[in-house]
């Protein structure tokens, strides 16, 4: 699918607040392959599928400085989990990009997101009338690669912060929810770097997603 000539109307959030504690502790995607932090692959991908981009990030921002991303802390206590990242994106969106009504979210983690990930989750949303869509590769559905509605914000921090909800599809399953299909050969481009031996595997597969 060709890019689009000017972004849509959607600002991404890059989903880097999680602990990482099978990768050891420490930034996730400050970890390198192809010599180049995830972090940087990430950005390469995404920044032109959207009008602007941040990062959600807990602690001292400074470590991102070179990333040239607003970052942007998680605004429930407690590391509640990817879904307060959303909401991080949902109202940076909000004060930030009035004219942006949706907010995708992509993980920190997962250097091979396909390039055109915007535009089939907003052509999904359209044609399937629904509310919300995720990505789906290998008949796995990857709910933190999603698309969301910034009008929704208000009733996610009440999920969050009163009912203690904190798995993704527990909320999404609320709404319409659009599943969009990727081809996972010859590499799952939702492929996420958890642990030591996945940032191997990434590097090997690292050619391959290039192509």
């Amino acid at each position: 699918m060709s890019r689009p000539a000017t972004p849509p109307q959607v600002v991404g959030v890059i989903l880097a607040g999680g602990l990482s504690r099978r990768m050891g502790g420490g930034d996730k995607p400050m970890r390198r392959i192809g010599g180049r932090p995830i972090l940087l692959h990430v950005i390469e991908r995404a920044r032109p599928q959207v009008a602007g981009l941040v990062l959600n990030a807990n602690g001292d921002p400074a470590r991102f400085a070179a990333f040239a991303l607003p970052v942007v802390p998680d605004g429930v206590e407690g590391f509640p989990g990817p879904l307060a990242g959303v909401l991080a994106g949902l109202d940076w969106a909000a004060a930030n990009a009035p004219d942006c009504p949706w907010v995708a979210s992509f993980a920190g983690d997962a250097p091979f997101v396909p390039r055109d990930f915007v535009a089939r989750l907003l052509a999904a949303v359209a044609g399937e009338h629904a509310e919300l869509a995720c990505a789906r590769s290998g008949g796995q559905e990857h709910p933190v690669a999603g698309l969301w509605p910034v009008r929704l914000a208000g009733a996610l921090r009440r999920a969050l912060a009163e009912e203690g909800i904190r798995k993704v599809d527990r909320w999404t399953r609320r709404y319409r929810l659009a599943r969009v299909d990727f081809a996972d050969r010859p590499v799952d481009p939702f492929f996420n770097a958890n642990t030591p031996e996945d940032l191997a595997e990434a590097e090997r597969l690292l050619p391959l997603a290039s192509r």
